[in-house]
Formats: C-alpha cells, structure tokens, sequence
C-alpha cells in the first residue's frame, strides 16, 4: 500500500471547520480513488495534527491525483483548508509504503 502522512497546525476554534472542508474534498476523491484516512490530535498539543492515508498503490494514487486536482472545488477546498491552519506554520507531506500491519489478535 501506498501511504501520504501530513502533519499540520489546525487553529482550534476551526477544527469543525476543518473536518467540513475534509468531508468535501472526500467526496471528490471518491470519485477517482479508494482510500482509508484517519486524523490525529497530538495529545499535548492542541493545534498538532496528523493525517495518514492509504491507497492501494503509488501509480494509481498518482494518476487519480492528477484527475482530482483538475477540479475547480479541489483548488478552492485548499484554500479554505489553508485559512484554517494556524498561521505561520507549514504543511509538512510524506509518501510511504507500508510494509505490514499486525493486529492484537496476530492478523
């Protein structure tokens, strides 16, 4: 599996906000792409965040990546995702590829 890891600043009294933009730009990346997300909060930082994503693999992710951010709603979800972020900081992304993955139960 393919893997982007994003960590950001997401000012606090616009996480609500936050997860509105992200449930928009999900339903545009369905379209072209299968994909599992989940969203992290640091624990002893408030703003601290960190988004991984899986996608079946690199090459398909790259090519449905090039189709999504033809949308005119993708480009403006970037900027209202941006006006969330707290100011000053910066949107560190990542690519992996994930090796494997245990469970409690050995799986």
């Amino acid at each position: 599996m393919f893997v982007k890891v994003y960590e950001y600043h997401i000012q606090p009294e616009k996480i609500e906000e936050f997860f509105k933009i992200q449930e928009r730009a999900g339903e545009i990346y369905r379209k072209y792409l299968e994909s599992h997300t989940i969203y992290l909060k640091k624990q002893d930082n408030e703003t601290k965040w960190m988004e991984i994503s899986r996608y079946r693999n690199e090459s398909e992710y790259k090519k449905s990546i090039r189709l999504i951010n033809e949308h005119e709603e993708i480009q403006h979800l970037f900027s209202d995702f941006q006006s969330v972020l707290v100011p000053g900081s910066e949107l560190v992304e990542e690519d992996f590829l994930q090796i494997e993955e245990k469970n409690s139960l050995g799986r």
